[in-house]
C-alpha cells in the first residue's frame, strides 16, 4: 500500500508541476537521482525509502516532507511547511503560445 501511495504521489506531482524526473531532481539540488524518481513513478523502486530520500523527494516534488513520510509509512516530523497546500500549478500562456 505504501509503495502505491508513493508512486501515485510522485506521478501526480510530476504531472501537476509539469516537470520531468530530471527537472524534479534538479529542484532538490540532485539529492535524489532522476532515475530514482522515474523508478518510483513507474512502481519499480524495490527498496525502503530512507528518511534522507523522503526529505529529498519532498524538495523535488515541492511538497511538505510529511506528505512523503506519510506515503511511505515513516514517522512524521515537525515541519514548518505542514500548512502549505499544494495544488496543480497553472501556466499562463499568451495568445502566441509562449509562456507569460
Amino acid at each position: 500500500m505504501a509503495d502505491e501511495d508513493l508512486q501515485r504521489l510522485v506521478q501526480r506531482r510530476l504531472l501537476e508541476l509539469g516537470v520531468s524526473a530530471e527537472q524534479a531532481s534538479r529542484r532538490a539540488s540532485w539529492a535524489v537521482a532522476p532515475e530514482t524518481i522515474a523508478r518510483i513513478a513507474h512502481g519499480r523502486h524495490p527498496r525502503l525509502v530512507s528518511e534522507r530520500l523522503a526529505q529529498a523527494l519532498a524538495r523535488a516534488l515541492d511538497v511538505p516532507e510529511n506528505r512523503v513520510r506519510r506515503a511511505v509509512g515513516l514517522p512524521l516530523v515537525a515541519d514548518d511547511r505542514a500548512d502549505v497546500h499544494t495544488r496543480p500549478h497553472l501556466r499562463i500562456v499568451r495568445d502566441d503560445g509562449r509562456p507569460a
